[in-house]
């Protein structure tokens, strides 16, 4: 990890940001708007911000991309 990622990490997010419990409550939906090309930070506000900061809920959307991806 860089030292800049190390620092933001400490400092945590400059933007509001979603709880672990918010975000696997609208993950779904969100990775739904991604995918439709639609303006998924501005529906679901604080997810991007999230993701960046929280390797566990990054990797479930991930595999939710990949699995939603495949299906299209």
């Amino acid at each position: 990890m860089s030292g800049k990622r190390a620092i933001e990490r400490v400092l945590g997010p400059s933007a509001p940001e979603l709880g672990c419990d918010e975000c696997f409550e609208a993950l779904d939906r969100y990775v739904e708007l991604e995918l439709a090309g639609s303006a998924a930070d501005e529906e679901v506000p604080g997810m991007a911000s999230h993701l960046e900061g929280c390797p566990a809920c990054a990797e479930e959307h991930a595999s939710l991309v990949a699995l939603l991806a495949d299906d299209r």
